[in-house]
């Protein structure tokens, strides 16, 4: 079992696990965030959001300039402190936004593929979909290494979607309540691993992991760590885990911020 006592490093997904997926509020995970800031826990955010709206997010939750795993792994910032690193401020994985978002608008005019692109539309509208105010929405549409999209298309060209992308080095990644599509050299596994083996390089000493989410794409992060919280979530296909056991993972009965404080509680209560 995890402990306080000993060295720890949390990984979170934050769409729907850290904040609640309608209000975007996390109050109800600030009792532990401070908990684990007084253990020295760092607690590395893993989302498909983007670098430059994670650090403002980091910001409001008090979590100084720990790393960040941005947009489904494509991106890492590294923590604050880290200013030796060779990699720092930040790496990057892949294939740039940019060349992306002219493979998507080419696949787009030529199979006539139906998807809406975060780049697509406004700040407004972004935060009419999300929740989100203003300033996150603008942060949002900041990609560097992803696009993020609505699909409008059959299941059916989902699947020829997803292996033309796929024969063009990219990978289409189910989020919580959007799709992704990234470099398939990224993600949050490789991510997880890159900073698992960085921090015991700097340190001298291996972080025991937990892992928190919520959402399909989010296994591989689950995947990943010593143990794992499954937050209920709204994705009706759920998460699978290779290994589901009850000594490593744990499925919450609440969602959001409730979740992420009741998979705490399972893990270190006792600590």
């Amino acid at each position: 079992m995890p402990d306080l006592q000993k060295p720890l490093i949390v990984f979170t997904d934050v769409e729907g696990t850290l904040l609640d997926s309608h209000t975007q509020q996390w109050q109800a995970a600030s009792d532990w965030l401070l908990r684990l800031q007084d253990h020295q826990v760092p607690v590395v955010l893993c989302s498909s959001k983007t670098a430059a709206e994670m650090m403002l997010l980091q910001k409001e939750l008090g979590l100084g300039s720990q790393p960040i795993i941005a947009e489904n792994g494509a991106v890492i910032q590294l923590a604050g402190e880290w200013e030796d690193d060779d990699m720092f401020p930040r790496l990057i994985t892949g294939s740039p936004h940019e060349e992306i978002q002219h493979i998507l608008q080419q696949l787009r005019e030529n199979d006539g593929f139906k998807f809406t692109t975060f780049s697509d539309v406004s700040a407004q509208e972004v935060a009419e979909w999300t929740g989100m105010t203003l300033k996150h929405a603008e942060l949002a549409r900041l990609h560097e290494a992803s696009e993020t999209l609505i699909w409008r298309d059959s299941d059916e060209k989902m699947l020829a979607f997803t292996e033309t992308l796929a024969s063009l080095g990219l990978q289409f990644v189910q989020g919580a309540r959007f799709w992704h599509v990234l470099d398939e050299r990224g993600g949050k596994a490789q991510a997880v691993s890159w900073l698992l083996g960085r921090y015991q390089q700097r340190e001298g000493f291996r972080r025991v992991s937990i892992g928190l989410g919520d959402g399909p794409n989010d296994a591989p992060l689950l995947d990943t760590t010593d143990y794992a919280v499954v937050v209920k979530g709204l994705n009706r296909e759920g998460i699978t885990l290779r290994d589901d056991t009850p000594e490593r993972a744990y499925h919450t009965q609440e969602s959001g911020p409730n979740g992420w404080r009741e998979g705490l509680d399972y893990w270190l209560s006792s600590s």
